[in-house]
């Protein structure tokens, strides 16, 4: 009974909150509507894994007065290889970085979702995914897309879709591949929220929901757009801006998936963690990480995948992608010593998993900012998130009593706002950014300057917190209610491997 009370006043503030951020986004929106985008057309020629509107399905039918797109293999080689970078951060990476945080008795569980999560989040993007995510909505285009590319309709090896070079195109097929491995990493991050007491059949559940509710229309928001070309003409400028995604609209910058990512499962795994309710014995009994080893090859496996994860949002292989990929060397180094650092100082003693859990939150908080940020504005970032993060997963966490399992919050809720906001700072080309590409300009670097360009950041980070913390609290209600939601306090005690899987991961 106490537990039940102690639920429903979590599903309670978690409402409240999601209702404070919607309000307060649209409140800014007042203050500061269109600041970027309605002057600028489509401020981010690098900005990640955009997909614009003009697919082509046969270039010579263009009207003449439109460039024809040209592909380039090496563009085309280097979305393959980036491709299958974010697949290996997922599995083995991530499977390996949280299988070696939880105890022995729940590896085989951990593994378990990560690829569940991963094998269900590829089938639902080739049925609904992307077509959700990446066309004309209709009269809900601001929030979500349609289905007229459901079950990849119209979708081959004849069609094309443009990069952030005007005339530029690469394969769809190969867009639509590395946009799915976008939204598997996502959902399988959630799942270091409700480790170690969470029913395999709940996370199906979640996996296939979560995604549609939540996911897919974020991904529409943030970066559904009309494309270079439609922007290059400054008549098309209030049309680009119109028939944008809300989020892109406001003129935020998110070059890999600040939001779309990491402040998105860090809330729903927040909102997760508070509905299933704690571990038994938490705050009571130590939980450590039952083989470290194992923690650091998938911090090593998630670190290299993220180059890929990063650079190649950017769909070409050109200066941007150098850019972004020195800076996911840079940013996580920096977060890993400030980490470790801090830790040193308050704790007495640096760790390795300091070391690790610092180098994801640099990556998480350089992600919305690869392709924006000069190599010190990286540093920068990555000094500055590395203290926070281990402020939000030891004193944070504490306070409000929540257990985020493996602090996905913490590191990807909290790095993702951290990265969000700062963003909009290091993007300005007098603190060395790269500044925002103004096509209509013939490509010149722009930038409105610090405080209207941190305003149109923080209404994105509103808008993704409002959106994700009351969209995946429907899912995790439902998903509770069809499945239970958590396994017996047996079960926990001794372990969910053999219980819900009939396998264990180590045998003496």
């Amino acid at each position: 009974m106490n537990r039940s009370r102690e639920t429903q006043r979590d599903v309670w503030r978690v409402i409240r909150m999601g209702g404070l951020a919607l309000a307060a986004a649209f409140a800014l929106g007042a203050v500061a509507p269109e600041l970027a985008f309605a002057q600028e057309a489509a401020p981010a020629a690098v900005e990640a894994t955009a997909a614009p509107e003009a697919v082509v399905e046969d270039v010579a039918v263009e009207e003449a007065a439109a460039p024809a797109l040209t592909v380039d293999k090496g563009d085309t080689g280097w979305m393959l290889i980036s491709t299958v970078l974010v697949l290996i951060m997922i599995i083995p990476g991530l499977a390996l970085f949280y299988g070696g945080l939880v105890r022995a008795k729940n590896m085989v569980s951990i593994l378990s979702q990560v690829f569940v999560v991963t094998a269900i989040g590829m089938v639902m993007w080739l049925l609904v995914g992307y077509s959700l995510s990446f066309t004309d909505g209709g009269g809900l285009n601001r929030f979500v897309g349609g289905l007229s590319k459901a079950f990849l309709a119209g979708v081959d090896t004849s069609t094309l879709i443009e990069t952030f070079s005007v005339g530029v195109a690469i394969p769809e097929l190969i867009f639509v591949a590395f946009q799915m491995t976008f939204a598997c990493i996502t959902a399988a991050l959630v799942l270091g929220g409700v480790a170690e007491r969470v029913k395999f059949s709940t996370i199906v559940v979640f996996s296939i929901l979560w995604p549609v509710v939540v996911y897919y229309p974020m991904a529409h928001m943030v970066w559904w757009w009309g494309g270079p070309l439609m922007a290059s003409d400054p008549a098309n400028a209030e049309a680009v801006s119109a028939g944008a995604g809300l989020i892109w609209s406001f003129g935020a910058l998110d070059f890999a998936g600040g939001t779309v990512v990491h402040i998105n499962s860090g809330v729903a795994a927040l909102v997760g963690c508070l509905l299933i309710g704690s571990r038994t014995g938490y705050r009571k009994e130590p939980m450590p990480p039952h083989n470290l080893v194992l923690t650091m090859i998938g911090a090593g496996l998630l670190w290299a995948g993220w180059v890929g994860f990063n650079a190649g949002s950017n769909l070409e292989s050109n200066a941007y992608a150098a850019l972004a990929l020195f800076n996911t060397f840079i940013a996580p180094a920096a977060a890993a010593l400030s980490w470790m650092l801090t830790e040193w100082i308050f704790k007495g003693k640096p760790s390795l998993l300091g070391l690790a859990s610092g180098a994801v939150a640099g990556l998480v908080a350089i992600t919305p900012a690869a392709g924006f940020a000069g190599p010190v504005g990286a540093l920068i970032l990555g000094l500055v998130v590395g203290p926070i993060c281990l402020f939000a997963c030891s004193a944070l966490k504490t306070w409000l009593k929540y257990d985020d399992s493996l602090d996905v919050f913490g590191i990807h809720g909290i790095g993702g706002i951290v990265g969000a906001i700062g963003t909009g700072i290091v993007v300005n080309p007098a603190f060395g950014g790269a500044g925002i590409v103004d096509y209509a300009a013939g490509g010149a670097a722009i930038y409105p300057g610090i405080v209207p360009q941190v305003i149109s950041q923080a209404k994105g980070v509103l808008v993704t917190i409002a959106w994700s913390g009351v969209g995946s609290l429907i899912v995790w209600v439902i998903a509770r209610g069809l499945t239970g939601g958590r396994v017996s306090k047996e079960i926990e005690s001794e372990g969910v491997d053999y219980a819900e899987h009939g396998e264990v991961a180590y045998h003496s």
